[in-house]
């Protein structure tokens, strides 16, 4: 069976079967939402507890991945990448260009990163080997706080192991049933797993749309004890930006914190990378919860919140997620130390991605790709439709030469399934122009072969 043959190179038979499967696990979905739950010692038999190849959830995955293997698509995802992914990843010992990867100002595997890293290792170890509060507090950690804290330009900083542990925490902790989180309805997992922890009321407003925020606020607002608005300094999807002047306006207004998830636009906004108060040219004091996540420029892993000494205070001897947690290990710290230093010393790797993420998207827009609300930064989606033809897109781009995934259902509607690519400075123009020219090529080719059905049933 050739790789990517489609709907229609399967037989009458083979495609009557596959699709009567996926409206099985469809309706088999439908059901279980609809059916009572079956009682403890009703006398009808039960899934052993145990055997979890029995959870529907995980019936309608297998159901997705068989449909997905007759059709011929390769799964995208979990390959191992066999060298340092930069602008060009090892994929099976083959060079391909990549925009896979948010190493967005080429940092890790510099030779200033790797030997801080290495120079923490010899001093420390690879583990701090306990929570900080008792006995992993070590000298880096406290270096790497005040630098992060100097870099957003405000008090302090608290570091902790895990970028969506460190917003889960945050949520979580800081506000409870009597509050109300307004978060925008394209917010990172993390933040909506935060919420739900919290157990405060949630609103969602639609993406971007601070006049729905507004009148979400008005008529909800007073029935609460403390407020949040959580945000995204650029989306992670869409890679588009919010109004930050006018989210301080209403949350000034309407008496609430701000929480802005810097992941994707600290090191990437602003002249210097200092993130979206510099874009604007705000106070960022004006902001109350600044989030980060140290995976993306700062080469390391982990997350933190910056803001005032009072929240940062009380965060590290009260927050679940830091208290009860391993402190981060010295190397990370060391990296993203270093990153730092070196990105604020060569603002011309700011400004090189800047070049390189507009480029990209002029480009597609010229080539007839839709690439939604992308501001043009670290993140460009192309969109594509539905999530087969995602998929096989990527295959096709694969074999031309280019690493760039697919974000499919349930991680983005349907329709608006997508290929993501992640910007770096070090991308050069050829790469670009490249990977734009084989997309579209790509892209049209799929469309004209007609529609494909499979996988929508299963989605809707």
């Amino acid at each position: 069976m050739s790789r990517q043959r489609g709907l229609s190179g399967l037989s009458g038979g083979e495609k009557d079967q596959l699709l009567a499967d996926l409206r099985a696990a469809k309706s088999t979905k439908r059901d279980r939402k609809s059916a009572p739950r079956r009682q403890a010692g009703s006398g009808k038999s039960q899934p052993k507890a145990y055997d979890f190849s029995q959870l529907e959830d995980y019936r309608q995955i297998r159901m997705q991945a068989a449909a997905a293997e007759m059709i011929g698509i390769e799964n995208p995802f979990f390959r191992a990448h066999e060298a340092l992914a930069k602008d060009t990843t090892l994929l099976g010992n083959r060079t391909l260009i990549n925009f896979s990867s948010y190493n967005y100002l080429g940092l890790n595997g510099h030779p200033e990163v790797s030997d801080a890293a290495k120079r923490a290792i010899d001093r420390y170890g690879t583990s701090v080997s306990a929570s900080r509060v008792v006995a992993g507090e070590r000298p880096i950690h406290k270096e790497l706080e005040q630098t992060l804290a100097r870099l957003h330009g405000v008090e302090d900083c608290v570091v902790m192991v895990s970028g969506h542990a460190t917003n889960v925490t945050t949520i979580g902790h800081l506000l409870g049933p009597e509050d109300v989180i307004f978060c925008d309805a394209l917010s990172h997992n993390s933040i909506v797993e935060g919420a739900k922890l919290s157990g405060a009321s949630r609103l969602m407003f639609t993406h971007n749309d601070l006049d729905a925020l507004e009148d979400m606020l008005l008529a909800n607002r007073s029935a609460h004890r403390r407020a949040l608005i959580a945000v995204e300094g650029l989306y992670s999807m869409d890679g588009d930006i919010p109004d930050l002047p006018k989210l301080i306006a209403l949350k000034r207004r309407y008496n609430c914190w701000l929480l802005v998830d810097e992941a994707h636009s600290i090191g990437v906004l602003g002249a210097t990378g200092r993130g979206i108060a510099e874009h604007f040219h705000i106070d960022p004091n004006e902001v109350e919860i600044w989030m980060g996540t140290l995976s993306k420029t700062f080469s390391g892993c982990g997350g933190y919140i910056a803001g005032s000494k009072a929240l940062v205070e009380y965060l590290k001897v009260t927050a679940p997620g830091f208290v009860y947690s391993v402190g981060l290990a010295a190397p990370l710290a060391a990296a993203a130390i270093a990153s730092t230093e070196v990105f604020l010393r060569e603002p011309e790797r700011v400004a090189k991605l800047k070049e390189n993420g507009h480029l990209f998207v002029r480009l597609a827009k010229e080539a007839g790709l839709d690439t939604g609300e992308s501001a043009g930064y670290s993140v460009v989606p192309v969109i594509v439709g539905d999530s087969v033809r995602a998929a096989m897109l990527t295959g096709r781009l694969k074999d031309r030469g280019f690493n760039v995934l697919p974000i499919i259902f349930p991680a983005v509607p349907e329709k608006s399934a997508r290929l993501r690519f992640f910007i770096t400075s070090e991308h050069s123009e050829e790469q670009i122009r490249q990977a734009v020219e084989a997309t579209a090529e790509e892209l049209k080719a799929l469309r004209e072969a007609g529609p494909l059905v499979v996988g929508r049933p299963v989605a809707e």
